[in-house]
């Protein structure tokens, strides 16, 4: 079987009737289980939304929205239909995570609710296999994605999750995974330090990554080790967006966006699609009737391409990530937010300006702080604030004093990767 299932190859014009049928019965029934959504809709008449210019008219909602309101109404700020996921009147219990922000998120009840398993198909992978997966499986459901899209296509999966390198060399040794998932630099971690204890993990040849840049170097040398790795992108609150795909072994330009959503691109800032071509924010719409997000602002850039893929799949297709709409950041598959930021300013005094600055180091993302001693303030305790750092960004790095201060440019995150090599 070359697809996943049918869906995949539909015309444009049955996808969308499709989407577009299906979309007023969504909106109806979540204003009407979601108070806050109803709120934040009221002066729509959602059964007339039947179309992407219909659907232009309503606002973008982002994620500093779902934020405060959930501050105000813990835990879900009513974005939330209670009734599917608190296990009440027939309703199967569920998992709750808690993404950097902090936001929750509900897993939503049924097989696959992330939409995993058509990723995993495309990049090769097909029942019967076995997954070492190194997503974590810790307060955020990076794992649990992609766990029960595996679990869904047929697959057998090790939550192997993250850390602890090398008893996950040693399970993999023993498991003898054909598939890796997991952020694209641990991946080389794993099989450098496999090689180094003369264990290399041969029977891995296919891998799926995402939560980070698979560089083309990275790429190429995953290649030639024998591990075609093909990448998707995901979030914590909408699952898998898009996917790569291939035709006889060879890459192809873009990412398929997945079924049973609505992606558009918009101009950041705005509610407007912008013009073919042009990049904008990715904004997109899912069905989950437990957690439905209508327009919801993911923050990142793209670009949608002209025509189909030559693998036949006929979904739209975008560039992938091309920076940030916003200045919140992807490290390392988590979320850095300008308001943690704030938080190790405010962790001690005498500091001035601060700016975490992203960039690379060999095959890993690092992190810097560079903070700027504030006029007539205490000195800076740079080995206090780098405690700091990892118990608020849950993430190490180094802080480094900018002598000569820092711009003031209201640059807060910057990301100094290059997302061409």
């Amino acid at each position: 079987m070359t697809y996943f299932d049918d869906l995949e190859t539909r015309s444009a014009d049955e996808r969308e009737k499709d989407l577009f049928s299906r979309l007023p019965g969504l909106l109806a029934d979540a204003t009407s289980h979601c108070p806050a959504l109803a709120d934040h809709l009221s002066d729509v008449e959602v059964t007339a939304i039947n179309s992407r210019s219909a659907l232009e008219t309503l606002p973008v909602l982002y994620k500093s929205a779902l934020m405060h309101a959930q501050q105000q109404q813990p835990p879900f700020g009513g974005f939330v239909n209670q009734n599917l996921i608190d296990g009440r009147n027939g309703a199967s219990g569920t998992r709750v995570f808690m993404s950097p922000g902090p936001v929750w998120e509900p897993q939503a009840p049924g097989l696959d609710p992330w939409q995993a398993a058509r990723a995993m198909y495309a990049a090769g992978i097909r029942a019967g296999q076995r997954v070492h997966n190194a997503f974590s499986y810790h307060l955020t459901p990076g794992g649990f994605i992609m766990d029960e899209g595996a679990q869904a296509l047929g697959c057998q999966v090790f939550p192997a999750g993250v850390g602890n390198t090398d008893g996950q060399v040693e399970a993999a040794a023993f498991f003898k995974p054909e598939v890796y998932a997991g952020t694209p630099d641990y991946l080389k971690i794993l099989l450098d330090r496999a090689e180094e204890q003369g264990t290399p993990l041969i029977s891995i040849n296919r891998g799926l990554v995402s939560g980070g840049a698979l560089f083309p170097a990275m790429r190429e040398e995953y290649g030639a080790r024998g591990v075609n790795v093909l990448q998707c992108y995901a979030t914590a609150d909408l699952g898998v967006i898009a996917y790569e795909s291939e035709k006889e072994g060879q890459l192809l330009p873009g990412m398929i966006c997945n079924e049973n959503i609505i992606v558009e691109i918009v101009r950041p800032g705005t509610n407007v699609a912008v013009a073919a071509g042009e990049v904008g924010e990715l904004v997109v719409t899912n069905f989950n009737p437990a957690y439905p997000l209508i327009r919801f602002g993911t923050g990142d850039l793209s670009c949608a391409m002209p025509g189909h893929s030559d693998c036949g799949r006929t979904n739209m297709r975008i560039k992938g990530w091309m920076g940030r709409a916003d200045q919140r950041t992807k490290v390392k598959g988590m979320f850095v937010d300008p308001k943690q930021v704030a938080q190790l300013v405010d962790s001690q005094s005498g500091i001035g300006r601060a700016r975490l600055v992203v960039s690379r180091d060999g095959d890993s993302d690092s992190l810097q702080l560079l903070v700027e001693q504030a006029a007539n303030g205490d000195a800076v305790d740079t080995t206090a604030l780098e405690a700091s750092m990892q118990h608020i960004l849950k993430l190490r790095g180094s802080v480094k004093l900018a002598d000569q201060g820092l711009p003031n440019d209201g640059l807060v995150i910057a990301d100094e990767r290059d997302y061409q090599h």
